[in-house]
């Protein structure tokens, strides 16, 4: 299989690729990655792979002649690109359209003219807004409530769209909240990992009672490889880690691994429009694929800051 990693120099893009490279996921044969590095993506995130075991390329999933080209050489596609920080989109939604929606689009349209095999678009349990109680499966109605969860469930709707209208293999995930090595520093757990590391305060939402559900990346990525190779056509598939926290017992677990207690939480203002609670079931996933989440949640913590703590000179300069 030739295939071609869109966004491939972010946070799970970088991790499927060096997957792939490591042969933890056998049967590809070619992987080429396109990737815009934006503030998000960076070359330093796939710099310990032999040069000669990818191809990279810089450019934008919006560039309609690169897209058209790449697409004529791969079998599959996977887009990992998109703009992902729910507190930017909140300030300037523009940039989420352009590559979430119309970037898309774009990848859509070239697979279809060029006959790609199979397209995997990467998406996300915010597209369902929020849940009280119970878990969404993938038949939930879908009711975003940030312009990013909205520029996602775009993309989710063209690509059904594309299946029902063209025929073409679409397959869809939806993760849950991702953390693990190399994710970009705004994100919560990496923030205040790092604010730790730095001495400083971490900044926690309103009373801190969101719940999320934690997803190790290396377990979304195996998800992900399960729908490449087993998923169905026009299917969906949520991909889950199975444990649910507030915001503030996440704050509490991080800050017992660093011994500091709630002195060093600063409560700041919550976000506007802030989903009170996500859950996904992963049922469909686990009896159809076989997808099963490995990594237990305190043991992915520990290691993620182990491996903050160790790679100053990845995250000290992206702060800045």
């Amino acid at each position: 299989m030739r295939l071609l990693v869109t966004g491939g120099a972010g946070f799970i893009g970088s991790n499927f690729v060096r997957r792939i490279i490591d042969g933890t996921f056998p049967g590809i044969g070619h992987v080429t990655v396109l990737d815009k590095l934006t503030y998000a993506g960076t070359l330093k995130n796939l710099e310990m792979l032999p040069k000669n075991s990818f191809e990279f390329i810089k450019g934008d999933i919006s560039d309609s002649g690169l897209v058209d080209e790449l697409s004529k050489r791969h079998d599959a596609i996977i887009n990992f690109a998109a703009e992902s920080h729910v507190d930017r989109s909140i300030t300037g939604a523009r940039d989420f359209i352009e590559t979430n929606v119309l970037g898309v689009q774009n990848l859509l349209a070239a697979a279809l003219t060029n006959e790609v095999k199979t397209f995997v678009q990467i998406s996300t349990d915010e597209v369902y807004g929020t849940i009280s109680k119970g878990s969404w499966s993938e038949e939930f109605p879908l009711l975003p409530n940030s312009p990013y969860s909205a520029s996602k469930a775009s993309a989710d709707l063209i690509c059904r769209s594309y299946h029902r209208t063209f025929g073409m293999d679409v397959r869809v995930t939806r993760c849950s909240n991702n953390y693990g090595p190399y994710q970009f520093p705004e994100k919560v757990i990496p923030l205040f990992i790092t604010n730790l590391i730095e001495n400083k305060k971490v900044p926690l939402y309103g009373k801190g009672l969101n719940v999320r559900d934690w997803l190790h990346v290396d377990d979304h990525c195996q998800g992900i490889f399960a729908v490449l190779t087993a998923g169905k056509p026009g299917n969906i598939y949520n991909i889950g880690g199975g444990r649910e926290l507030t915001n503030r017992e996440l704050t509490n677990l991080i800050l017992e691994k660093f011994g500091r207690d709630e002195s060093s939480i600063e409560y700041v203002a919550d976000r506007l429009g802030h989903d009170l609670r996500y859950s996904v079931s992963h049922e469909k996933i686990t009896q159809e694929l076989g997808y099963q989440p490995k990594v237990r949640f305190e043991d992915g913590l520990e290691q993620t800051i182990e491996w903050y703590k160790n790679n100053e000179s990845w995250w000290r300069p992206l702060k800045k």
